[in-house]
């Protein structure tokens, strides 16, 4: 350890230590997410890890998948005033080359600047504006998005920028190259299908794999594509449901993060089944943008682990 790095522990200890004696320590929140192959030590060496640098673990949750052998977990901590990002990142170097793990650090609490993408169902936006205005969902709305002028009135009221980007087959790759454009302008980390009633591309989903969040009108796999309340209804089911889901090049098929379902009766019309559905599609889709944005979910391969 280099005496650089040995002064900036030491000071961050000292100063934790301080705090601790008070009762709390003041400074900022950190949340770090791991996925490594399982192996005996990996939560004592992020622990210590932690302690080394006078951080506080406020809350921890792992899960070692028996199947594929792979571990995970999300911790949140607190460090002092005197610790900066850059040194808690150096720390962090030593148990994440011994273990490989794919890590990343994030200040808890920092707004993730979001894009939501609807079309002229707005139920799903409306209710993620709401949740935004009265800062129960701590995201940064940067804009929205649509292929239908119906939802301007939404942005405007509001006052986020809207974009109006129309799409035909005939220009979806024109239309997806500004949607890039726009999405780097704003620094877009979260892309959130609000019901944008188009196909992404399959290179728009790789390139963006993890990062767009998608509510599926269904409990998948069942009643895909269009008007599954009307097949719904069809078959007589006695439970609708929605889904939300990351975005792949298999249309439906991402790793789902939440889902809900609600019994429904022989009484209820097409029109009763809607209204019961969309209330569950906009839960659905505000929890699952929730467990992202505080990083509760971590990916394993076609599935997630979320850490509620």
């Amino acid at each position: 350890m280099t005496q650089t790095k040995t002064n900036t522990l030491t000071r961050s200890l000292r100063c934790g230590e301080a705090s601790l004696k008070e009762g709390k320590i003041e400074g900022q929140d950190y949340i770090l997410t791991l996925a490594c192959c399982d192996a005996p030590g990996i939560v004592a060496s992020i622990a210590g890890t932690i302690a080394e640098i006078g951080g506080n673990i406020v809350e921890s949750s792992q899960f070692g998948d028996p199947q594929t052998g792979r571990f995970f977990m999300r911790v949140k901590f607190l460090t002092s005033n005197e610790m900066c990002k850059s040194d808690i990142m150096t720390a962090l170097e030593q148990p994440g080359e011994k273990y490989q793990m794919e890590w990343r650090l994030y200040e808890a609490g920092s707004p993730t600047k979001t894009v939501i993408m609807a079309s002229k169902t707005d139920h799903c936006l409306n209710d993620l504006v709401y949740r935004w205005r009265i800062g129960t969902l701590p995201i940064d709305i940067v804009r929205i998005i649509s292929n239908h002028k119906d939802v301007e009135r939404i942005a405007e009221l509001n006052n986020i920028p809207f974009t109006y980007a129309p799409i035909t087959k005939e220009t979806k790759e024109s239309q997806e190259q500004q949607l890039r454009e726009l999405f780097v302008k704003d620094g877009a980390e979260l892309i959130v299908l609000a019901r944008y009633m188009q196909i992404l591309s399959d290179k728009l989903s790789q390139d963006y794999f993890g990062s767009i969040i998608n509510i599926h009108h269904s409990f998948l796999p069942g009643f895909k594509g269009a008007k599954p309340y009307h097949r719904a209804h069809d078959r007589g089911v006695k439970l609708i449901g929605a889904t939300a889901h990351y975005v792949t090049p298999d249309l439906d098929e991402g790793p789902i993060i939440e889902q809900e379902i609600e019994r429904v009766n022989h009484a209820m019309s097409v029109k009763d089944l809607i209204a019961a559905g969309r209330d569950i599609e906009r839960r659905v889709l505000a929890k699952a943008v929730k467990y992202h944005i505080e990083h509760r979910v971590l990916i394993n391969d076609g599935k997630t682990v979320v850490f509620l």
